[in-house]
């Protein structure tokens, strides 16, 4: 279990990872209220959130952006497993420190996290959502970079305030959204079968058949709803597991590209060095 805490002005960064081949749990709290955003990367660890009598179990966290309010009574408890390590970080700021966040952040908070600045209960979810690819990215970045001491944390300065602007603006976007509740359902159905076929996808005439959506309205809304559309989604998601495979599994670059679908070897490695920018063998277990 790896746990780091960085203060940037009136923002505390939590930075856990942990990969164990036994089922482990893991419990944090907070010393004191906080308005947080927690970032999932690619482990889709268990959490379980406990208050009181009261239990919220989140089960899919992969890609997954949390905001929550929560005081000293809650506690946050990973459930991590051989296949389901953890990898989050959370933006966190005490409610009394708004008005002193920089770039307006503060009042960004105040108007699309309303129910979080005043809260009802010990533990409030705010929205929620699966990250796009670019948010993703930034994430993945952040639990994987290999900069230390003073250069890390030029580096994280800077990638947080980028992924506050994603986090508020996918909120923006989602406030605008026309998609039917019914078509979301569907997309949120193709997104599952792409995730758990990386290595032999279906085709975009498969796949509409599958949610029931025309191949039209499929390729239309998937990019209105996860900003790419559907294949460059399922690369982004192939590269992503490619990288958790180098770095947490006993495999080598060929191995991993053939798991998620690669058949040649170079193109990987291309595709690979273009996503992350630097190739598969640099990647430091």
């Amino acid at each position: 279990m790896n746990r780091h805490i960085i203060d940037i002005q009136d923002f505390t960064i939590l930075v856990e990872t942990a990969n164990t081949q036994e089922v482990t749990t893991d419990t944090c709290y907070f010393d004191e209220p906080v308005i947080a955003v927690a970032f999932y990367g690619q482990g889709n660890v268990n959490l379980n959130v406990k208050y009181g009598k009261h239990i919220q179990p989140y089960n899919h966290t992969k890609g997954l952006a949390l905001s929550f309010y929560a005081n000293s009574m809650v506690a946050f408890e990973h459930i991590v497993a051989a296949h389901k390590p953890l990898e989050c970080i959370v933006i966190a700021t005490k409610a009394t420190h708004l008005n002193q966040l920089p770039h307006d952040a503060g009042d960004l908070f105040t108007e699309m996290l309303y129910q979080l600045v005043h809260p009802a209960a010990p533990y409030v979810e705010g929205p929620r959502f699966l990250m796009p690819p670019e948010m993703q990215t930034v994430v993945n970045q952040l639990l994987h970079t290999n900069y230390e001491g003073k250069a890390k944390m030029m580096f994280f300065k800077s990638q947080i305030t980028t992924l506050l602007a994603h986090f508020f603006g996918q909120l923006a976007k989602s406030n605008q959204n026309t998609i039917p509740q019914a078509e979301l359902d569907r997309l949120q159905q193709a997104q599952e079968i792409l995730l758990n076929n990386l290595d032999a996808p279906p085709s975009l005439t498969e796949l509409s058949k599958q949610i029931g959506l025309n191949t039209f309205k499929l390729k239309k809304s998937f990019k209105e709803l996860f900003g790419v559309p559907v294949f460059k989604y399922l690369q982004n998601e192939r590269l992503n597991k490619a990288h958790e495979l180098i770095k947490h599994q006993d495999m080598n670059v060929q191995e991993v590209a053939w798991q998620v679908g690669y058949d040649s070897l170079s193109a990987f490695s291309n595709a690979f060095a273009k996503k992350f920018g630097f190739r598969p063998s640099q990647v430091k277990p």
